[in-house]
């Protein structure tokens, strides 16, 4: 057992962090709650306090994740230009950021997302996807996207996004493209819609 010390009303937290650090050096199929005690330090029962089985530690490791996207992504809009397209890049870039630097989170997030049990697990999903489409709807009103079904266009910029940082991730693109490649998705999305 390691000797990492930690308070009794942080385990939770401790917990969560090591569960990333696994999932970020092994993957997801090397995660369990054994192995998470061990590199926390604690008993073998300790984490069933907190997750009564591995199930419970992904979905919390997955409501964790859009959590943090969606903070990310939030703040990303809160610090851009008020106008649409900053706000769009902003976003584009927080998202695809976070897809880069968390990718075996975020692998995890979407495969968790729908067979969740948890209900902090949907909100947190909803709180995202609400804020990105809201976005969506502010261009659609601005004249800048087409008029068409929002949650198709806030479906379709999101796998454009992901889709990009799977590219980055698996080195079929230059880590050093990424903010052009985010450019140039901008204006693909937003360039026929354009009001002059």
């Amino acid at each position: 057992m390691t000797t990492r010390p930690y308070h009794h009303g942080h385990l939770r937290t401790t917990l969560l962090a090591e569960a990333e650090c696994i999932l970020r050096e092994d993957g997801a199929e090397k995660l369990s709650l054994r192995e998470l005690a061990r590199r926390a330090g604690v008993s073998h029962a300790a984490p069933r306090h907190h997750f009564p089985d591995r199930q419970s530690l992904l979905d919390a490791l997955a409501e964790t994740g859009f959590l943090r996207l969606g903070d990310e992504v939030c703040g990303a809009i809160g610090d851009a230009a008020p106008d649409f397209e900053a706000q769009l890049r902003a976003t584009a870039t927080a998202y695809v950021r976070f897809a880069v630097r968390e990718s075996a989170l975020l692998d995890l997030m979407f495969a968790r997302k729908s067979g969740g049990k948890q209900t902090g697990l949907t909100e947190s999903f909803i709180r995202l996807s609400t804020t990105v489409g809201d976005l969506i709807r502010k261009g659609q009103q601005a004249g800048r996207l087409p008029p068409a079904d929002p949650e198709r266009l806030r479906l379709l910029l999101v796998a454009t996004l992901q889709g990009i940082a799977a590219l980055i991730i698996s080195g079929r693109a230059p880590a050093n493209q990424t903010d052009a490649l985010i450019a140039d998705a901008i204006t693909l999305f937003t360039g026929d819609h354009c009001q002059q």
